[in-house]
């Protein structure tokens, strides 16, 4: 007699073990053939599903917390229309941008804490602090895209008696030590730029590192520190207010939006003039891809607005987004050269 006898007809219990047996035999068909398809063939949980933290890492009130807070809104709309997820903006600064960028690089790597940096605490930092720096940008961050272009303008107290850069280079070289530029921290662009107008101009300034750009304004305005380099977004309420003194940008050429504000460069002495900050935004490494492409699509699309380019233009700021994998060569070269400059001008932590 066989182990299983066939059943009768009609003999419906008896066809039990049977079906379950093919029962079973489908079903791990089926999850064999699962397991063979693509994951984008599965259902992924919306993405956002709760707020964004947007990680500002410096206080509020410069250039990189003005940039945030522009593109904050479109951005959000673009990520979630419906509006039922924020975008919160937090500002974190402190250790010139460091203690920001460190946050996010240490958080978890799932798209919701993000981070709008600077050229300072990303291109310069790695070859100012080495191994002493809490985060590895190459290795602890994932690019999302450019944000914007923000060529410095060179500013000094309204009571210093300097009208163009020439004039300030022949009173620094009157009064050798005497003068003070201010900056948010050791080695970001502020600081770069205060540099680079040092050696080319062959002058001594001497640095003055805040915590953020913000706090350095009010001392340039009283007359405590003689002159900072910061984006047109912080500076441009005060330059409109005769508080500051506007002498030249610290790009190539002038900006479209300020005209009437001459590039350093056209000083014979900075001739060779040309140094341009940038914000970007990035993601803890490891991010999923699904929620990176998310980010980059809505903060391109919000880049795209006409509303947000016209006053990101009024602020001095030039939209700049670009593909992932553009804007990490991009980052990759910018590191380069001011790396470079920090070697030339032997910039150390503690100058």
């Amino acid at each position: 007699m066989p182990f299983f006898a066939a059943p009768r007809s009609g003999d419906i219990s008896s066809s039990r073990p049977i079906r379950r047996r093919l029962f079973l035999a489908a079903a791990a068909g089926a999850a064999g053939l699962a397991a063979t398809l693509p994951s984008s063939s599965w259902a992924q949980p919306a993405f956002p599903e709760r707020p964004v933290r947007l990680v500002v890492p410096f206080a509020p009130g410069g250039g990189v917390d003005i940039v945030a807070r522009l593109l904050a809104e479109p951005m959000r709309a673009a990520l979630t229309p419906s509006g039922a997820v924020p975008l919160v903006i937090e500002n974190k600064g402190g250790a010139g941008g460091q203690l920001g960028a460190q946050t996010v690089a240490q958080a978890p790597a799932d798209g919701y804490t993000i981070l709008l940096a600077s050229a300072g605490e990303i291109a310069a930092a790695p070859a100012l602090y080495g191994r002493n720096l809490p985060y590895d940008p190459a290795k602890n961050l994932a690019p999302i895209t450019l944000v914007v272009r923000v060529p410095n303008l060179l500013v000094v107290s309204s009571s210093l008696p300097a009208r163009s850069a020439a004039d300030l280079i022949e009173l620094a070289k009157r009064q050798p030590g005497e003068l003070s530029y201010a900056s948010s921290g050791v080695g970001n662009l502020q600081h770069l730029n205060g540099e680079l107008f040092n050696r080319l101009a062959q002058v001594d300034t001497i640095h003055i590192p805040y915590r953020g750009t913000g706090s350095t304004l009010g001392d340039v305005v009283a007359g405590r520190v003689s002159m900072t380099f910061a984006g047109a977004p912080a500076l441009l309420p005060l330059i409109r207010d005769g508080k500051i003194r506007p002498l030249g940008v610290t790009s190539r050429e002038r900006l479209p939006s300020l005209p009437e504000i001459p590039a350093l460069s056209e000083t014979p002495a900075l001739a060779s003039y040309d140094l341009v900050n940038w914000y970007g935004l990035f993601a803890p490494a490891g991010t999923p891809a699904p929620a990176l492409e998310r980010l980059h699509a809505a903060a391109t699309q919000a880049l795209r607005d006409p509303e947000l380019i016209r006053k990101l233009a009024e602020q001095g700021a030039e939209p700049a987004p670009m593909p992932a994998d553009e804007f990490r060569a991009f980052v990759t070269a910018e590191t380069e050269k001011l790396s470079q400059l920090i070697r030339d001008a032997e910039i150390r932590p503690e100058n």
